[in-house]
């Protein structure tokens, strides 16, 4: 009898660890979002949670047949609460080289291009040459900060950080800044798209950079290998059966680039 007892304990043990390590017969999947950031992850004027990321996820969670619960954070890239399993993965990130350091991640979502964007009189093109001296606006805790800090605010190029995206538009119509770090998605929405968007261009070629990244994806444990395998057959699965094709037509991406 007790040696069942001891099977049955070690069974129970194994089972939580599957589930803890991503087993793709899990029963949910909890995404941590920062819902600030739209068209991929904000809220609309009823609360709900909207954007590209948001049916992306809702889309692999019906594929693997599971539910899917939005964990709502503050700060995206926050691997403290994803290692103490406040949630599972984290939805919508680039997986820069930094990043990989703490995180896994899956196949690239769809991809995502960092321009420099100003007013189409101002001559700025992105480099240190040409920024010395002038406001570039970024949003915290990005991976155009990251760049931004890295590469041009010890050559003279004065870095502004924003909390929220529309403040930085709106300091960048103002005047107030100079130019701005941004993936091109997101732009186009927030200010191409609006009056104020006829004066604004995308200037100089795209910026790639280790850095930067070229893609978004879904961050998971380093452990998750399960999790993030489900993630990767979820995605092909929706690629192949048009649902994803579906989903990003209205969101205007980027095309994958060609390699040579």
């Amino acid at each position: 009898m007790a040696q069942i007892h001891i099977c049955v304990v070690l069974a129970l043990l194994l089972s939580m660890d599957a589930v803890a390590a991503g087993d793709p017969h899990r029963h949910e999947i909890r995404f941590g979002v920062a819902a600030q950031f739209p068209p991929f992850q904000s809220r609309n004027p009823q609360g709900q949670l909207v954007g590209l990321n948001i049916e992306l996820g809702n889309a692999l969670c019906d594929q693997l047949n599971v539910r899917c619960i939005w964990v709502d954070q503050v700060i995206a890239e926050d691997f403290r609460a994803l290692d103490a399993r406040q949630f599972d993965a984290i939805m919508g990130m680039a997986p820069t080289s930094k990043r990989r350091q703490w995180v896994s991640f899956s196949d690239n979502l769809y991809p995502f291009t960092t321009r420099l964007v100003a007013r189409r009189t101002s001559g700025l093109l992105p480099d240190v040459t040409s920024l010395k001296g002038k406001r570039v606006g970024v949003l915290l805790g990005s991976n155009r900060e990251a760049f931004a800090r890295a590469h041009w605010a010890a050559k003279g190029v004065i870095i502004k950080s924003f909390w929220l995206n529309d403040d930085l538009v709106r300091s960048l119509v103002a005047g107030e800044i100079d130019a701005t770090l941004q993936g091109t998605v997101e732009i186009r929405e927030a200010l191409f798209d609006t009056p104020h968007g006829e004066d604004f261009d995308f200037l100089g070629p795209a910026i790639s950079a280790s850095l930067l990244g070229d893609g978004v994806a879904i961050a998971v444990r380093k452990t998750d290998t399960a999790l993030r395998n489900a993630l990767n057959r979820a995605l092909e699965q929706l690629i192949h059966n048009g649902e994803y094709q579906r989903i990003i037509l209205p969101y205007r991406l980027d095309p994958v680039p060609i390699a040579p």
